[in-house]
Formats: structure tokens, C-alpha cells, sequence
């Protein structure tokens, strides 16, 4: 058999293929460049096979990190090898052994993955959050304000979406204005509110990021007073000032909109329009829902109207037939949390958030 010929030799390192001159020795293989410049020495004991077209011999280092093989296409050359290198296995085992590793290795950096989207990317949201300067946070609110609206406005028979912007519902929209204001001077938040009613027949009121809170024309026309309408946008006005929707749509849009704050972009790749799935279509958690409850209750008290009417309305609606608004779609059930605002409320004066005549304007701010 030949104990010398030419090969082809890789580093590793690069993709090079070097042309080499192969000398089978006692106990190892030589090799050397062309020109005999001395590149390496394997033992036999230490040479495997690695997968290779046919007619190629192609083998490797065992147990060793590096990448570098060498291919022999002489069939003699490629015979006298093997037939001195320790007992090898040439059935690619060692090329199996690779692929396990990345296939492990994919699977480990895919559940790594998965984890940190259950729980990595919730807990991050809800400590990023809280520190999000307002002008992002106004930025996102914005992004998804644009397509919660496209959701919700799908055609009120050539109406606006919005009610009490013609110059006939002008006392109502006052009305509103006065209620919301009253309610904002209070709370002291630290970002403006942009509160509206819109034409939507559910009874429900939602509040996004930003600052941005809607209440349905479904829940003014159930509720039996100013108080009920007060508190309903006090618990919205808890969610703002918690930040829970920024929290909701930072864990709705995911690793997306986290990339997308520091990118400052929150409207690429699609995570706004998840974002904004999340907002109309998922319930906030029970520690959450009683959060705003329980800042709600303090923030009516705190301007003189009655806690315990949010408390009413909650338990009213929650009993109803047909979709529950949004704020009731949680753990605690109506009379539960009706409950627990009768016992955060305390005894105060209450004094008339809005005239009777005001009142009876508002009511109508969508006719």
C-alpha cells in the first residue's frame, strides 16, 4: 500500500483548501504543504472518518474542538489510512454525534426562547413599564390608538365615531369635558388625559396607553347617574395611572415592541396590531382589576361623588345578559368586587359632579 501521496487539507480556520503532500508514519500521520512545510500530525489512534461524497476519504481529529480535516482521493493512499488508524467507525458516527449536539443545542435555545416569552418578556414589560418616559409612552399609546379605533369604528351609519363633536351636542360634550376634568385635576397624573364617548353599544369603557380612555355609549346609556359614569372613568383613569396598558401591550406585542422602544419605532413587524388585539380582546388579572377598583372608589371620594356607585354598576351590568364591559371581563365577579369597593368606601359628603341639566345633556351627547 502507499504510504505517501497527495491530499487536501482544511484549517478550520478558514475555508481554504490547501493542496498537501500526506505521509503515513509508524504511529501518525504527516502533514505538510507542497513545498514540505511542515501543517500538522495526527495519530492513528486519534483519526475518524467524517462524511464525505464517494470516492473521498475524508477524516478527522477525535476529541478535538477544531474543525480541520483532511481528503485523500487516492484510493490506495485513502486504504493504508485507515487500515493503520485505530479501529474507526465509518458510519459517520462522529458526524452524528455533531448534528445531536445542534440538534440539542436548537432545542435548548428554542425552549430558552419559548420560557423567556411566558416569563421573561411579562416581567420585563411590567418593570420597563413604569419607567417609560411619557413621550414614548405617548408615542405608543398613539400607534395603537390608531388601530384600536379601526377596529372599533366599523360604521355607525355615516356618524362619527366619536360623540359630542357637532355643534348641537355642545352642552354635552361640556358635560363630559367638566366630568373628565374634574376627575384628572384629582388623580395628578403625570400625562394628560384624552377622553371621549364613542359609538359602540356595549357596555364597556377601555383605556390604552397614553393616556387615551374611552367610554361606550352602550355603558352611558345603562347607567342610572353621574356617579356611576364617574366611577366607571375613575377605575379607567387607575389603569392610566398604574400604566396597565402599557404593561398589556408591551407583553401583547412581545420581544417586537420591547425592541421596537429602544428603537424607538413601535409600529414595525406588526406588533401594534397585536398590541391592540390584546387591548380589546383580553382581561386584566384579578390584582389588577382590584387595583383600579380600589384607585377608582379613592378618586370619586376624592371629589365628593359616591364610590360605592361604581360598586352598583358593576354588579348591575356583570348580572346582565350579553357581552360584560370590558373592565368586568377579570377573576372577581360583580358582587365580589362590588363588596370590596362597600368596604374601601368611607363615609363622606357627596356633593353633584355635574347639574341635572348637565346630566341629561350627557346622557345624550350621542343622540
Amino acid at each position: 500500500m502507499s504510504t505517501t501521496g497527495a491530499g487536501f487539507f482544511y484549517d478550520g480556520f478558514t475555508s481554504a483548501r490547501h493542496a498537501v503532500a500526506v505521509e503515513l508514519g509508524p504511529d501518525a500521520v504527516a502533514i505538510r504543504t507542497a513545498e514540505g512545510g511542515f501543517l500538522a500530525t495526527w495519530p492513528f489512534a486519534g483519526i475518524v472518518p467524517l462524511a464525505a461524497p464517494e470516492g473521498v476519504l475524508r477524516v478527522g481529529e477525535a476529541n478535538r474542538n477544531s474543525t480541520a480535516r483532511l481528503e485523500i482521493r487516492d484510493e490506495a493512499l485513502a486504504a493504508a489510512l485507515m487500515s493503520r488508524a485505530k479501529a474507526a467507525d465509518r458510519s459517520g458516527l462522529t458526524d452524528r454525534g455533531k448534528r445531536a449536539k445542534v440538534v440539542a443545542w436548537s432545542f435548548a435555545a428554542t425552549m430558552s426562547l419559548l420560557a423567556f416569552g411566558i416569563w421573561g418578556v411579562p416581567f420585563v414589560a411590567d418593570r420597563v413599564a413604569p419607567h417609560l418616559p411619557i413621550a414614548v409612552e405617548t408615542h405608543l399609546g398613539n400607534a395603537v390608538d390608531a388601530q384600536v379605533r379601526q377596529a372599533l369604528d366599523t360604521g355607525n351609519g355615516g356618524k362619527p365615531f366619536e360623540c359630542g363633536g357637532e355643534a348641537q351636542q355642545a352642552a354635552a360634550r361640556a358635560a363630559f369635558d367638566k366630568l373628565i376634568g374634574t376627575l384628572e385635576n384629582a388623580a395628578g397624573l403625570p400625562l394628560p388625559l384624552r377622553a371621549a364617548v364613542v359609538r359602540r353599544s356595549e357596555a364597556n369603557a377601555i383605556a390604552l396607553p397614553g393616556g387615551h380612555v374611552y367610554l361606550f355609549e352602550g355603558l352611558l346609556t345603562k347607567a342610572n347617574s353621574v356617579d356611576e359614569v364617574a366611577g366607571v372613568l375613575a377605575h379607567e383613569i387607575g389603569h392610566v395611572a398604574h400604566r396597565d396598558g402599557t404593561k398589556s401591550v408591551l407583553r401583547g406585542g412581545g420581544m417586537s415592541f420591547l425592541f421596537g422602544m429602544l428603537l424607538g419605532d413601535f409600529t414595525g413587524g406588526g406588533a401594534v396590531v397585536i398590541a391592540a388585539k390584546v387591548v380589546l380582546q383580553s382581561s386584566n388579572s384579578r390584582e389588577t382589576e382590584a387595583a383600579a377598583d380600589n384607585f377608582g372608589a379613592t378618586l370619586v371620594g376624592k371629589v365628593g361623588s359616591d364610590p360605592r356607585a361604581l360598586g352598583a354598576i358593576l354588579e348591575r351590568i356583570s348580572g346582565t345578559a350579553g357581552q360584560v364591559p370590558h373592565f368586568l371581563l377579570s377573576h372577581p365577579e360583580g358582587k365580589e368586587r362590588s363588596d370590596a369597593i362597600e368596604r374601601i368606601a368611607r363615609p363622606s359628603v357627596t356633593k353633584p359632579l355635574l347639574t341635572a341639566q348637565e346630566w341629561a345633556s350627557l346622557k345624550k351627547i350621542c343622540s
